[in-house]
């Protein structure tokens, strides 16, 4: 019998670069405020759009990589599991968190401007829990076929992932 599942799935909009700190021990935490978005229609067949703020806090390699690459407005693919806290304020009044624990981060949008133009493209970054080495691995992508030499002639630099 499964002892309890806590996980959850978020496609939303970084709203603020990275925050990263590391620990003593070397170990970054990073910290960002992801938005996700839900339409829907009324009564009436207006619509409407109810935004959700998630706190997304990313630990080591991870945090090392969401530190680096995630930017505010990049859209972003998250698995985690769900924290709720609860604290003593300054003032003596209890205070509760709720905070999203990533264990997994995609990329999505094509150049990090949050445009999604893309969806699906992460320049080649997929971090995935690898539990055999307890550590993040770069997801393997299929290799493009080679390109005549004659292809590469209108290729800018706004067209370079990185």
């Amino acid at each position: 019998m499964a002892r309890g599942i806590n996980k959850v799935i978020l496609v939303g909009n970084v709203g603020n670069d990275p925050e990263v700190k590391y620990t003593q021990g070397g170990m970054a935490i990073a910290k960002v405020s992801l938005a996700t978005t839900s339409v829907r229609k009324d009564r009436d067949g207006n619509t409407q759009e109810r935004t959700e703020w998630h706190r997304v806090t990313f630990f080591g390699k991870l945090g090392e990589i969401a530190g680096e690459y995630l930017k505010k407005g990049s859209q972003v693919y998250v698995e985690g599991s769900i924290r709720y806290d609860k604290y003593t304020g300054q003032d003596g009044i209890e205070r509760y968190t709720t905070d999203i624990i990533g264990d997994e981060m995609q990329m999505l949008g094509g150049r990090g401007d949050g445009r999604g133009d893309n969806a699906g493209s992460s320049g080649g970054f997929a971090p995935r829990r690898d539990a055999s080495q307890g550590g993040y691995q770069k997801k393997p992508e299929a290799t493009p076929a080679p390109a005549a030499a004659a292809d590469f002639k209108d290729f800018g630099d706004d067209d370079i992932p990185f």
